[in-house]
């Protein structure tokens, strides 16, 4: 098929329309910034962000909260984003979603990553134009490969566990004991004095 002056601005249009999409989020997450940070829901007669959200524009709560986390981010870290030049010299793949940004964030706040695992998710996003998705793989499996396990805190957490159960078996056992009538008195507030020792160590283990 012959290409021709009519079909060649019709790709530039949808390019251009393809940047704008991409874009779009911004000026919505800016105005919700502004409502959020200066509560002017509270002037509108909402008592919460999220009932101003959800009530008169329709946004579920999880989605609003990440455009206003994502777009504070942007400013803080990205700024170049934001900037009209931003777009003008990007090629639409190279344009990050708010998705992939949103990712670039969690990023940005997990130490188990290196300055070079950062700098590599960056360049995926905003050089490679790789999807949120792909990258939120890798990023995952980063976390999960230098997340180290201390033998301490798994040695606690099995204590835990192993007094959560216990606990667990006591009041059924008071429970059945006090309910058919078996056993002595004395045996019983002996049961009740442990479980109370039982669940007093299980607190403070909770609070280490």
């Amino acid at each position: 098929m012959k290409i021709t002056e009519q079909s060649e601005q019709l790709r530039e249009h949808i390019a251009q329309h393809a940047k704008t999409f991409k874009l779009s989020w911004v000026q919505l997450a800016q105005g919700l910034y502004s409502v959020w940070r200066d509560k002017l829901y509270h002037a509108w007669e909402h008592e919460k962000f999220e009932d101003y959200c959800v009530r008169e524009l329709g946004l579920k709560k999880p989605l609003a909260l990440k455009l206003v986390k994502t777009y504070f981010f942007v400013e803080q870290e990205e700024p170049v984003y934001l900037k009209k030049e931003f777009a003008e010299t990007r090629g639409t793949l190279n344009i990050p979603s708010y998705e992939g940004l949103d990712v670039l964030r969690l990023a940005r706040g997990r130490k188990e990553l290196t300055r070079e695992d950062y700098t590599k998710l960056r360049k995926d996003i905003f050089e490679k134009g790789r999807e949120a998705t792909s990258v939120r793989k890798d990023l995952t499996a980063i976390i999960k490969e230098r997340k180290a396990v201390d033998p301490q805190e798994e040695r606690e957490q099995r204590h835990v566990q192993s007094v959560r159960r216990l606990v667990t078996a006591l009041k059924t056992f008071k429970k059945d004991m006090e309910t058919l009538k078996l056993g002595e008195p004395d045996l019983i507030e002996e049961a009740e004095g442990l479980l109370r020792r039982l669940e007093d160590a299980s607190d403070d283990s909770r609070a280490h």
